[in-house]
C-alpha cells in the first residue's frame, strides 16, 4: 500500500465526530478478524459511533490527531504518564503511514516530556504494529466488557 503525507495535530472540538466514526468504524471493520461480532459489539457499541459521548472524553484527553489532505485519519490519546489510550487509524487507511506518523508524534512528546517509558493495552489485530515500533509484550489478558472477554497484550516501551 502506497505511502500517504499524514500530519498529525492537536485535537479541536470540531474532530469529535470523525473520532467517533474512526473508532467505531475501525474495531467493526479491521478488529472483526480476530474478534467476535459480540466481541465487537461490547467494545464499540453502535452508540460509540455518535460524537455525544466523545465529546466529553476528548476535551480531557486532548488526542493528536492525524490528518491526510484535509481528511481526519486517525487518532491517539497519549497521557502525561506514558500511557497511551486510544490508538486508531481510519479501516481505509491502515498499512499508509498513519499509525506511525501517531506514534513518531508520541515519541517526539515522550522525549520533549522526559517521559521515558511508554506503555499500552493492544489489541490482537495491533499487536504486530506495536511490536514493530519496539514495543515489547509484559502479558497477555483478558479483559471484560459487559461480561464479554476480549484478549488484549499489556506493552510497553522505553524511550532514549
Amino acid at each position: 500500500m502506497e505511502k500517504k503525507k499524514v500530519e498529525v495535530r492537536p485535537y479541536k472540538s470540531s474532530d469529535a465526530q470523525n473520532l467517533a466514526r474512526i473508532y467505531y468504524n475501525t474495531i467493526h471493520q479491521v478488529n472483526a478478524k480476530d474478534y467476535s461480532k459480540i466481541q465487537l459489539d461490547a467494545w464499540a457499541p453502535e452508540s460509540s459511533g455518535q460524537a455525544e459521548y466523545w465529546v466529553k472524553k476528548l476535551e480531557k484527553t486532548n488526542p493528536l490527531v492525524a490528518i491526510s489532505n484535509g481528511t481526519t485519519v486517525g487518532f491517539a490519546e497519549f497521557e502525561p504518564n506514558g500511557h497511551i489510550d486510544c490508538f486508531y487509524c481510519h479501516h481505509e487507511w491502515v498499512g499508509m503511514g498513519v499509525g506511525t506518523a501517531l506514534m513518531n508524534a508520541i515519541h517526539e512528546i515522550a522525549r520533549d516530556q522526559k517521559i521515558n517509558k511508554i506503555f499500552v493495552e493492544v489489541s490482537i489485530t495491533a499487536l504486530p504494529f506495536f511490536e514493530k515500533h519496539g514495543f515489547k509484550i509484559l502479558e497477555k489478558q483478558t479483559v471484560f466488557i459487559k461480561d464479554i472477554g476480549l484478549i488484549n497484550f499489556k506493552m510497553e516501551k522505553f524511550i532514549n
